[in-house]
């Protein structure tokens, strides 16, 4: 891993510029810390982490042409010690999971920047992994929760965009009947009341996205 003299290298990977210059200053205000890359893009991410070999990144997950998740998979797959942190506006127990299983350290969610990146940072670089007690809460309060499977979620990603059953029956070349079949799984599996309640779930927990 890169490091210069003592300081923790650092890479910061989203795709809005004024959120890497905020996170550059705090970094750049540490003195065991020094910003060695950035990337606006998962594809990025994964180049300038071969160019840079940052100590720690901090990724975010929704990005264009690669998300974060695909990118913590491809870096640690070359790089099995590779310490991740995911920066995400999203609290969703499915999504956090995602990132733990790709690979990530740590979970931060962007409202607590401010008061915990660095300690963040310090934890993920000395070893150590962090999750956020509301993130945690909600991993273990879904725990036992029977997971939707790939093509419920490709159901409930065509409910998400409005369209009736037929249509979804149309755009994932199923019969209406599986359709409804698939519905009446969902809303058991989240305990949900109906379509409209289901999607605000889904979106909820990270098992889909806006």
């Amino acid at each position: 891993m890169q490091t210069t003299g003592n300081r923790i290298g650092i890479m910061v990977v989203d795709d809005h510029p004024l959120l890497r210059e905020g996170i550059a200053a705090v970094i750049g205000g540490q003195p065991d810390m020094q910003l060695v890359a950035e990337a606006a893009t998962g594809i990025e991410a994964v180049e300038q982490f071969a160019a840079h070999h940052p100590d720690v990144t901090l990724m975010d997950l929704q990005m264009p042409a690669m998300n974060g998740i695909d990118a913590i998979a491809a870096i640690r797959e070359r790089s099995p010690s590779a310490r991740i942190v995911v920066l995400t506006t999203y609290h969703g127990d499915v999504q956090a999971l995602r990132a733990f299983k790709a690979g990530a350290s740590g979970y931060l969610l962007k409202s607590m920047l401010r008061k915990e990146l660095v300690d963040t940072i310090r934890q993920v670089h000395a070893g150590g992994k962090r999750v956020p007690a509301e993130i945690a809460k909600e991993i273990a309060e879904y725990a036992s929760s029977e997971a939707l499977s790939a093509r419920e979620i490709e159901v409930l990603r065509q409910v998400a965009g409005g369209n009736a059953n037929k249509r979804v029956a149309v755009q994932l070349g199923i019969s209406e009947e599986t359709v409804k079949a698939h519905m009446k799984s969902i809303l058991s599996k989240l305990a949900a009341s109906d379509r409209t309640h289901a999607v605000t779930i889904a979106l909820k927990r990270g098992i889909i996205e806006t």
